[in-house]
């Protein structure tokens, strides 16, 4: 057990599966108290009773439904008055379709900006009013090695990305007095249903089969990093070593990764 975080209100966005569900696993057993929304509330219901019984924790879980902003304000206020105050937030509710951007839809472009960007931070905004009182909490944006290093097939899903470590980077200067941590995270590919909507045909997956991470590993240094100033963690660590080159030498990246970057 951690004791860091022992009893610490952990809301996780996108809880449902995935590195969502992981990671509120992986709470409780440091100690923590997982609140765990998204949209099936029947998998939360699960989630939440697997965890209860075997960490012997309390695990709340709330219907959330990030695209539809206006509800999410909502949502947070009524963890405040039936729970208490959130310490921790780590927005992970997100979805990609690769595809080329000439065959986006208007409706998908618009569908994961709402997603992954408007609803990350309105969840964001949601609790640090309370955090900048309280002068204590972390907030954890999952965001993608595709938001440092964009590849072809997934021009829209990286912008999103993008987008999310300019506002991670930014609200954490913004919040450097306030005693507030903030971290971005930026995976490669993970082992989890991720996939099922962003490549539909599995060639993409057949491709990168042997780099994909394993959601517990991710899970583990993301909870490890809860409540500490760790800016950035980027999975696996070769990979965020390309991304940091890509930075200085785009040109050559780009030229020796172009057979590679095509696999979707």
């Amino acid at each position: 057990m951690n004791l860091r975080l022992r009893e610490n209100l952990v809301v996780i966005t996108g809880a449902s599966s995935g590195i969502g569900e992981k990671i509120a696993i992986e709470c409780a057993k440091q100690g923590a108290y997982p609140i765990l929304l998204a949209r099936r509330v029947e998998r939360l219901e699960k989630i939440s009773r697997e965890i209860e019984k075997t960490y012997k924790v309390p695990c709340s879980y709330y219907a959330l439904d990030v695209q539809k902003i206006e509800e999410i304000q909502i949502v947070f206020e009524k963890i405040e008055r039936e729970i208490g105050t959130i310490d921790i937030l780590v927005n992970n509710a997100g979805f990609g379709i690769f595809n080329h951007a000439i065959d986006a839809t208007t409706d998908e472009m618009r569908a994961m900006f709402e997603v992954n960007v408007f609803g990350l931070i309105e969840s964001t905004k949601a609790v640090l009013p309370k955090m900048i009182e309280r002068r204590k909490g972390h907030i954890i944006n999952i965001a993608s090695q595709a938001g440092k290093l964009a590849t072809p097939k997934s021009s829209i899903y990286a912008a999103t990305k993008h987008a999310v470590l300019g506002f991670t980077n930014s609200l954490r200067m913004e919040l450097k007095d306030e005693n507030i941590f903030v971290t971005a995270v930026n995976p490669g590919p993970i082992r989890t249903n991720f996939f099922d909507i962003a490549d539909e045909g599995g060639d993409y997956m057949k491709n990168i089969d042997r780099w994909m991470l394993d959601p517990n590993k991710v899970a583990e240094k993301i909870v490890k990093a809860m409540m500490t100033p760790k800016r950035e963690i980027n999975l696996p660590g070769w990979m965020g070593l390309g991304s940091t080159i890509y930075q200085i030498m785009p040109g050559f990246v780009e030229l020796i990764g172009g057979k590679a970057f095509l696999k979707k």
